[in-house]
This record gives structure tokens, C-alpha cells and sequence, in this order.
């Protein structure tokens, strides 16, 4: 029975009704009053605000602010990837025959994830890498490599919470929420998925890159709430990253080779 009301409470939360009033009270001025007590909850970084908090016109503004010019490092080794948020690793590792991957003891499909068979294919053998944000982090969503864009699309309809909560109780929501997919083709002819997974369905995903050229740590779009980010590589080896372990935009993940 518990398990039963949890699962509910999950499905309301993705409800699309539910999902605008609490997108249209926080994109409005009548939501100022919680920046403060929101910055102090889960304590951000207010070194790393390209504008001091006050600043803010809602909510959302501050939710999806930008970084201070030059306060990342990108690692530029040609042959790198990098974090292109900033979060907590929540899963990595290979992609087999199967063509599933595993994140929190759940099997995903691969194919499921990216909207049809002939999409996973290129991946097979390869490598993923699952990067949650918190309402504690930065929100915006840079590139991992350089390349150019070679296919974009959205796929999904309502969305849950991505985290452990709505990760347990809801209903597959990192193939099955609304997300949108962009491949890149590396310079080196590998190939990069990042999978931009919202947690709420009302345009809680905004992409911002104007050029199918990408740079490795330019910007590509940002959330307005939770979110996931799973990035799939046709051949990556992983460095010296951890599981739970935090990471920024930038912080080499891996490089091809």
C-alpha cells in the first residue's frame, strides 16, 4: 500500500497542469520572496553567480543563472571529454551486447533511451556516463567535445522526478521522460548522445546553441528545473572518476583512444 501512494505521488508530480502552475509561479515576480530562503537551503554557490542573488527577477531567473565569465577551467587535451554540467555522477560504464545500461540497479534500454534501434546501434560497445542536478547546482548544459551537431530531436511526454525518490517510485523516467537527444560526430569520428532528461514536462529543457558546430565546453541549453544528463559515447575511457562523486562543467571525464 505504501509503495502504491508513493508511485501516486510521483505520477501527480508529472501531471502537466500541475507541472504549469508551478512553472508560471516561478518564472513570476510573486516568487522573488523565495530566492532567499531557496539560496540558503541548498546553499549556493554564490561566488560562482555571474550576478549577486538579489539580482534576480524569479525564481526560474535565478534557477537558470549563468556562471561568472571564466570560472571553469575547460580541459582542452584533444583527445577529451569533459563534464558538461555540474552535478553528481550517478552512474557509468559499458554498453553491451544487450544494449542496456545500468543506473540505480535499473536496467534501461538503449534503444528505449534513444527513440528506435537504429539510433542505439552506433553505441553498442561503448560507454555511458548518467550526471544528476540538484536544485543545488548550476543548471546550464555546455558541450563534452568538439564536433559537429549530426541529429537533434525530443521524444517523451510527461515527466517525473529524476531523482532516487522518483527513481524508484516512478515509471522508467529516464527513457520515458521528456527529453531532448543531440549527437555529435567528434573530429576523431567518434560519436557523442548527450540526453538532456527534464523533470517537469512544461518546456523544462531550452536549447540555445546557434551553430551545428559545437566547441567542447560551449554552452548548448540550460534547464528551468531538475533534470539529468546521460551522455553516450560510441568510445570513451573512463579517468579517475567515482561514483556520487561531484563534478563541474568542464572536469575531464574520460578521453577517446
Amino acid at each position: 500500500m505504501l509503495k502504491l501512494c508513493l508511485k501516486s505521488l510521483v505520477e501527480l508530480t508529472g501531471n502537466k497542469y500541475i507541472s504549469k502552475g508551478i512553472a508560471a509561479f516561478t518564472s513570476s515576480k510573486f516568487s522573488r520572496f523565495l530566492i532567499p530562503i531557496f539560496t540558503s537551503v541548498y546553499k549556493l554557490n554564490k561566488e560562482d553567480m555571474r550576478y549577486p542573488p538579489a539580482s534576480y527577477e524569479s525564481l526560474q531567473a535565478l534557477f537558470t543563472r549563468q556562471l561568472k565569465p571564466g570560472i571553469r577551467t575547460i580541459d582542452n587535451h584533444p583527445s577529451s571529454a569533459v563534464s558538461p554540467v555540474d552535478g553528481i555522477i550517478n552512474d557509468y560504464g559499458s554498453i553491451r551486447d544487450g544494449m542496456t545500461i545500468s543506473v540505480k540497479n535499473q536496467q534501461l534500454s538503449i534503444s528505449e533511451l534513444l527513440g528506435g534501434e537504429s539510433h542505439a546501434a552506433d553505441y553498442n560497445n561503448g560507454s555511458y556516463i548518467v550526471v544528476y542536478l540538484s536544485p543545488h547546482h548550476y543548471h546550464r548544459i555546455h558541450s563534452p567535445v568538439n564536433g559537429q551537431i549530426s541529429d537533434s530531436r525530443t521524444l517523451g511526454g510527461k515527466s517525473y522526478p529524476v531523482n532516487n525518490f522518483g527513481l524508484k517510485y516512478g515509471t522508467r523516467p529516464l527513457t520515458t521522460n521528456y527529453r531532448k537527444i543531440t549527437e555529435i560526430d567528434t573530429h576523431g569520428k567518434n560519436k557523442c548522445a548527450v540526453i538532456k532528461v527534464g523533470a517537469l514536462n512544461v518546456n523544462s529543457i531550452h536549447v540555445t546553441y546557434q551553430s551545428d558546430k559545437l566547441e567542447k565546453g560551449e554552452e548548448m541549453g540550460f534547464f528551468s528545473f531538475g533534470s539529468t544528463v546521460i551522455l553516450l559515447f560510441t568510445q570513451l575511457s573512463f579517468s579517475m572518476i567515482s561514483l556520487n562523486q561531484s563534478i563541474k562543467v568542464g572536469e575531464r571525464i574520460g578521453h577517446f583512444g
